[in-house]
């Protein structure tokens, strides 16, 4: 049976970078909820059409609506034998909504958490940067540009640095992750189909042992 492999990780811990590299290399759709919102404002469907009057009002999408999006996607070819999600499902009610996609599908979940102690998530939150132009993700701390705040692959580029890319900003983006996603971990240990990575290795390291995991 394919899977539906859920990354849990708090913001920071690099479950985006490391779910780029499985469908790089293993070929596995990943499917990020970012992607798909920023697909809704350029789509001219009835699905699109209602996120894009809910983002003008300035309201949140609600659980229904974003489940809407994720079995849109998901129904499509290339997901038929499997995904990974990536910043879904981040409530409990988003955790049941998959639970019956999954059985429509006829897929099993399994959800992998990248496990990253918290003052090393702010580190990480606090110097990072990134390319207006490709998106690449730098850290001034782990992970700087070869020449200081311009773009490897775009050197004509200065790095940005997000005004909530500060340590109180952090805080209170780590402080909405327990209250709301930490749930999940539960819900998925409860019926055995949660298994733990450590994220603070290099990347390829990390990357090796979610292979492995899958």
């Amino acid at each position: 049976m394919g899977k539906i492999i859920v990354l849990i990780g708090a913001p920071g811990a690099g479950k985006g970078t490391q779910a780029r590299l499985l469908q790089e290399r293993r070929g596995i759709p990943q499917i990020s909820t970012g992607d798909m919102f920023r697909e809704m404002k350029t789509l001219d469907t009835p699905l699109a059409r209602e996120v894009q009057d809910i983002m003008k009002s300035g309201k949140l999408i609600s659980d229904d609506v974003t489940y809407k999006i994720v079995r849109e996607r998901t129904s499509r070819d290339d997901c038929r034998s499997g995904y990974i999600l990536d910043g879904y499902p981040r409530t409990s009610v988003q955790a049941e909504q998959l639970e019956g996609l999954a059985k429509e599908q006829g897929l099993e979940i399994w959800a992998l958490e990248v496990d990253v102690p918290r003052d090393e998530l702010i580190r990480r939150l606090t110097g990072r940067r990134s390319c207006s132009v490709c998106g690449e993700i730098y850290n001034i701390y782990s992970k700087p540009p070869a020449k200081d705040n311009v773009c490897d692959h775009h050197p004509e580029t200065e790095l940005t640095h997000r005004s909530d890319d500060n340590e109180e900003s952090a805080s209170m983006r780590l402080a909405t992750y327990d209250e709301q996603t930490r749930p999940l971990l539960d819900h998925y240990a409860g019926s055995g189909r949660l298994e733990k990575i450590d994220g603070t290795g290099d990347l390829e390291q990390i990357y090796s042992e979610l292979e492995k995991l899958i």
